[in-house]
């Protein structure tokens, strides 16, 4: 068995509340599951406005296959919220 983590951390641009980043969070991390076989939340700066943290996590066999769900994941967040500039993004194994 295989876990495959991504952390991703974006630029909120334009965001001015704490409610307005919680409101656009919320959406991608329930819209990611739907998307992909894999889990998502804020994992960190919760109380940044202009940052967000987002941990991707997944399980399967075959490491290959995981990285490329995932980095299928973080070009669907560049392609879906173009708003939303990736600062960075890793991708781990356990």
């Amino acid at each position: 068995m295989v876990v495959a983590a991504c952390v991703v951390k974006l630029h909120l641009n334009g965001v001015r509340s704490l409610k307005e980043k919680r409101r656009i969070v919320k959406s991608l991390c329930a819209r990611l599951p739907q998307k992909f076989n894999l889990a998502a939340a804020e994992i960190e700066h919760q109380d940044v406005w202009q940052t967000a943290v987002l941990g991707l996590v997944t399980v399967g066999n075959e490491s290959a296959h995981l990285h490329s769900m995932l980095e299928k994941a973080v070009a669907w967040i560049e392609q879906t919220r173009p708003d939303l500039p990736i600062d960075d993004y890793s991708i781990e194994f356990r």
